[in-house]
């Protein structure tokens, strides 16, 4: 299931406790398109070792761009430049058609530190989507 096919919960009110929600968010958006995904592209016919070892592979890439995303390893660059992937998350009032709050996402409490908890169905304490966790 894609994460648009979810209804985003309202987010909490409290400064921290809305940079945590957004970071889970991030988390969740990321394990539900990109890990579903590729685990939606694996070949149904496949024996059951084989299906383990694509499923652990795509979960290593994925944690892989959690790394990424926290800026592990170091970014390319020379003497003078740096090239550096940044990714960041928006909650967008649709209401009033602005950005409420953008948090740089390696700025965040870590990407790969929440990676496995999101794997476990953690979510953080207040729930992303309508309906409970995650």
């Amino acid at each position: 299931m894609a994460s648009g096919d979810s209804v985003l919960a309202s987010p909490p009110e409290t400064e921290r406790a809305l940079e945590l929600w957004l970071q889970h968010a991030a988390g969740f958006i990321l394990l539900e398109d990109v890990r579903g995904y590729a685990r939606g592209r694996i070949d149904p016919a496949l024996d059951p070792v084989a299906r383990a070892a694509a499923e652990k592979a795509i979960d290593d890439a994925v944690f892989g761009l959690m790394e990424v995303i926290d800026g592990f390893p170091a970014p390319l660059q020379n003497d003078r430049y740096r090239a550096a992937l940044r990714m960041a998350v928006d909650l967008v009032d649709r209401e009033a058609d602005r950005t409420r709050v953008q948090i740089n996402l390696a700025g965040g409490d870590g990407m790969a530190m929440g990676y496995h908890g999101w794997l476990a169905g953690d979510f953080g304490e207040t729930p992303i989507v309508a309906g409970g966790q995650p």
